[in-house]
């Protein structure tokens, strides 16, 4: 090979790999952008099966209520709880008007516990909340999440396979899903139900903090039907 056709590979190398990195810094770019401006990316390409407890749990990147940008991952190292919800859910206003829902958020963080509140609902919906809104009804039930996550156009409700509000996600510090399903366990819309049920999120946490197995890790979710966004 000829110092001109070696001279000549290396420019190419070196044209491919900018290429490669301008491609990388563009993709940034958009997605940086379209979260600023309130949409939901799952990260990586695990987004066709919803994880079942025992697998990886999807990560993802949202804006908040106040318009700060998450990422699941960020929280790596921690316990972290994500609770589908929705005011115009009578089975949400059970557990956030009781102070059953902001106690259990209480518990949750006093211990280190990441609690990520995630609104699912779409635009359209008569009882969706714009995000100014929501930070303030959740303010009026001396909720305590960590944030509260807009969704609405159903991206990361969809990869967990969220179905109803509330329905309960408990991620280990390690990124497993260790807990899927309802926040008790008596499927009503009583308050009166709430002192005989299991809390099976504070349940959960005792016992992983405390090196147990989690004895209940798959329970059945209950409430309202989420009201994504139908398909275009």
């Amino acid at each position: 090979m000829t110092a001109s056709s070696t001279a000549d590979s290396r420019s190419l190398r070196a044209a491919r790999r900018a290429r490669a990195a301008l491609s990388r810094a563009s993709r940034r770019a958009v997605m940086a952008a379209a979260v600023a401006l309130g949409a939901t990316f799952l990260m990586g390409t695990n987004a066709e099966a919803a994880p079942a407890v025992g697998q990886k749990a999807p990560d993802f990147v949202a804006v908040d209520t106040s318009g700060k940008q998450h990422r699941l991952s960020d929280f790596a190292g921690k316990f972290v709880v994500l609770e589908w919800t929705n005011p115009g859910c009578p089975f949400v206003r059970k557990h956030y008007g009781s102070g059953n829902m902001p106690a259990t958020q209480k518990a949750a963080t006093a211990k280190g516990v990441v609690w990520l509140s995630v609104n699912s609902t779409e635009r359209a919906a008569s009882d969706y909340l714009k995000p100014a809104a929501l930070d303030a009804w959740m303010k009026e039930q001396s909720a305590a999440p960590t944030a509260v996550l807009m969704d609405e156009d159903g991206v990361i409700g969809q990869a967990y396979a969220a179905r109803t509000t509330p329905h309960l996600f408990i991620i280990d510090p390690m990124g497993t899903l260790v807990y899927a399903g309802g926040i008790d366990s008596i499927a009503s819309s009583r308050v009166d139900d709430i002192k005989t049920a299991t809390n099976y999120v504070n349940q959960a946490l005792g016992e992983a903090f405390g090196g147990k197995p989690i004895s209940a890790a798959a329970t059945r979710p209950y409430g309202c039907s989420i009201k994504y966004k139908s398909a275009a």
